[in-house]
Formats: C-alpha cells, sequence, structure tokens
C-alpha cells in the first residue's frame, strides 16, 4: 500500500453567530455533535480514492457556535492484496493515514475561528467498518417494497 496523494476535497467552516458567540461564557461546555463517514471508490487499476467526511456542529445554550464539514481524500496504490482484503483495507487502514490530517485542519480552523482549537479524539476505523457492514445486511434484508400505484399497475395489467 502506498500513499499517492492527500488533499482537501470540500471543506466549509461557518462562524454564523459570531461575535456573540465568541464572547459567551467559556465555563460551559459546548454540545458538540460529530459525524464521521468513511467513502471509497476505485479510480482504475490498483487506485482508490478514500475520503474521510467529517462533520461538526457545535452549540452552546441553544445557540449556535459553528459548523465545520471536511472532506479529506487520499489516493492509495493497493497492490498485491487479494480481492477481499481491498474494502477492509480502504474503510479501516487508509482512514487511519487520512484521521491526523483532517484533525489538525479541523483544529487549526477552530482556532482561526475563534474557539480553542478543537481535538478530535481518535476514532476506531475498525468499529465505524463493522457497522457498516451490519448497516448493509440489515438493509440487504428489508423486503423491497412495491409503492401502490405500481401494484395498481401491475394488477390491471398496465404496467410498464
Amino acid at each position: 500500500m502506498s500513499v499517492r496523494t492527500q488533499y482537501v476535497k470540500d471543506f466549509s467552516f461557518e462562524n454564523p453567530n459570531s461575535p456573540r458567540s465568541l464572547s459567551q461564557s467559556v465555563n460551559e461546555r459546548p454540545a458538540i455533535t460529530l459525524d464521521v463517514d468513511v467513502e471509497t471508490r476505485q479510480l482504475g487499476g490498483p487506485h482508490y480514492e478514500v475520503a474521510l467526511r467529517i462533520t461538526i456542529d457545535a452549540k452552546r445554550a441553544g445557540t449556535q457556535m459553528f459548523v465545520a464539514e471536511l472532506l479529506y481524500a487520499g489516493l492509495f496504490a493497493l497492490e498485491n492484496f487479494p480481492p477481499e482484503r481491498i474494502e477492509p483495507v480502504c474503510r479501516i487502514e487508509c482512514p487511519r493515514i487520512l484521521f491526523p490530517f483532517a484533525r489538525r485542519i479541523i483544529a487549526e480552523t477552530t482556532r482561526d475561528g475563534g474557539f480553542p482549537p478543537l481535538l478530535l479524539d481518535p476514532i476506531n476505523f475498525s468499529h465505524l467498518y463493522r457497522q457498516y457492514l451490519d448497516q448493509r445486511v440489515t438493509e440487504a434484508e428489508q423486503p423491497v417494497q412495491e409503492s401502490s400505484e405500481v401494484a395498481d399497475a401491475v394488477s390491471e395489467g398496465t404496467a410498464p
């Protein structure tokens, strides 16, 4: 496995209630919602793009402090891996490599936005991968439901 390049694919930081949000009591801890997702796609041959999507929403006393959304990606060459190992490598090992860089971007941006730097805790990408697999299994087990219009059209013999 080799990292060909890393890059910010998309980034947004909003500080909608400044300067009021900056002058609120710092003794009250903000409520921070963090959402992390891993996106992968094969680009041809052994090359894969892996992206970390990190979304952060911070509020204090019901006031929006900031919202940050980062899509940080890397281009990886995965050679000599058995096919069944590609997905786990893309969803566990590659994000592990990308995370410290994404964490730094978030910390510096929150600091530059007037807040203390937000230092994200390490993320267990193995756990995220297991959740991803569980979700895929659950979605596969759900029966496909036809809309009543399609069912009516089939019963009347007018379905396309």
